[in-house]
């Protein structure tokens, strides 16, 4: 099987010499000089029937490895070619890679959906033990976040808000808090991004005082609201992008690295939803202060660099944009590196190494980006099936492991199954 605007000129981040991804599955390595001699093992660790997720969520140093890489997190249902309706649970599962990839069941979810998962985040303050997902109450609708330990095999706590029931949407890389979001909201006005039988409280206004961004601190659990949707329809009002009563929602809820900045979109008119089509990036710092509209629109999936720099796409570049100074300061590649910016990115965690991931056709393909000179390597392709559009489309959704030598990415096996694939790469010479 095939595992299957304005152009701006800038310098490239100093970083050591790392690792670079060429090809998987039987393809031959496009060398990106004759000094190294590059290999690849490309293992599929998750099997039929059953399907396996992870899912694609855009957010800043998402792993799925535990602190000490045994085991990686997934979810298994039982199908793939619809929706997740009411009272379809998922299970959740550990991928023990020390133990020839046996699937070990913990626990299962009510939130979920095929392109973000369960929004699964191991705890940075306990990454070897814990982990946060979400959850739904089937007796009222109420989503709520679950923090899970594997030593006590057991939730050891529950973010439950009787008035506002939300959800993880991205926890802070330094574990201190996690932002919230009305996944009821997001399943009304972009059913892709939310969950079915979510309660929705805020469904009857478009631009809501008490609902928005949350954020929540992780320690004491109490919760405020970061950005309401009634700042931001003011926000857009003020600089001419203005709702017109079109409801608002917010995707692509982004930590910074270092926790002290959220980067997302605010957006309405989607998926067929009443009003004028919105999309406009905002930025703000997580005490709530310097909340940002920016006039440039970074497109793709962006992720986060280091400082204040975020990576995305463009016109034709892969760019890195300061949200503090509000420009493009610099590239990555080429359009002949990376033909496609506007597909899922992610940078490893040492942040020497960028990998971009793009879909045509039925075909998932990878460009792998050394930062520190700009050596770069083509993978091989990796099926979609038929899942290359809508709601159950299978985004390429690169994640790094905490090693910065492998990539966990979806994929169709020849049996139709949807499965997980780790690529890991070696350098020689």
């Amino acid at each position: 099987m095939k595992a299957n605007n304005k152009r701006t000129a800038g310098r490239l981040p100093t970083a050591a010499s790392c690792l670079i991804l060429l090809a998987c599955l039987g393809v031959s390595p496009l060398l990106a000089d004759d000094k190294e001699t590059l290999r690849f093992d490309v293992e599929q660790v998750t099997s039929g029937p059953k399907h396996h997720l992870f899912g694609y969520i855009g957010q800043c140093l998402t792993i799925p490895w535990s602190a000490d890489g045994r085991y990686i997190l997934s979810l298994e249902v039982g199908f793939h070619d619809r929706m997740p309706q009411r009272d379809d649970a998922a299970k959740v599962v550990l991928v023990d890679t020390r133990n020839k990839n046996k699937i070990v069941p913990v626990d299962e979810t009510r939130a979920w959906n095929f392109q973000q998962g369960t929004m699964f985040y191991w705890h940075p303050r306990s990454a070897k033990t814990q982990f946060f997902f979400n959850d739904r109450d089937p007796s009222n609708g109420h989503v709520f976040t679950v923090l899970y330990d594997l030593h006590q095999r057991r939730r050891v706590r529950e973010y439950r808000f009787a008035d506002t029931p939300i959800g993880n949407g991205g926890v802070s890389p330094t574990g201190h808090a996690f932002l919230g979001l009305n996944y009821g909201r997001l399943a009304r006005l972009r059913r892709v991004t939310g969950y079915p039988a979510a309660l929705d409280w805020s469904e009857d206004h478009a631009a809501p005082s008490d609902d928005g961004i949350f954020i929540v601190d992780v320690e004491s659990g109490k919760k405020r609201v970061l950005v309401s949707y009634q700042q931001l329809a003011r926000l857009l009002d003020k600089h001419g992008n203005g709702s017109k009563g079109t409801p608002l929602f917010i995707n692509h809820t982004l930590f910074s690295r270092d926790g002290q900045r959220v980067y997302f979109f605010v957006r309405g008119g989607w998926s067929g939803n009443r009003g004028e089509r919105i999309n406009v990036p905002c930025s703000i710092k997580s005490d709530g202060t310097d909340l940002v509209l920016h006039q440039r629109h970074i497109g793709g999936h962006p992720e986060w660099g280091e400082g204040t720099k975020l990576i995305g796409r463009d016109g034709p570049d892969q760019i890195f944009y300061d949200v503090e100074q509000k420009r493009v300061t610099g590239r990555l590649g080429t359009p002949d590196v990376i033909p496609d910016p506007e597909g899922d990115i992610s940078l490893s965690p040492s942040g020497r190494w960028f990998v971009n991931g793009s879909s045509k056709g039925g075909k998932n393909r990878y460009v792998v980006l050394r930062l520190s000179d700009g050596h770069y390597g083509r993978t091989a392709s990796f099926s979609r099936g038929d899942y290359r559009s809508g709601d159950l489309r299978i985004d390429s959704a690169p994640r790094w492991n905490r090693t910065n030598d492998a990539i966990l990415v979806p994929g169709i096996t020849a049996e139709g199954t949807r499965q997980l694939f780790v690529i890991r790469v070696r350098a020689e010479g």
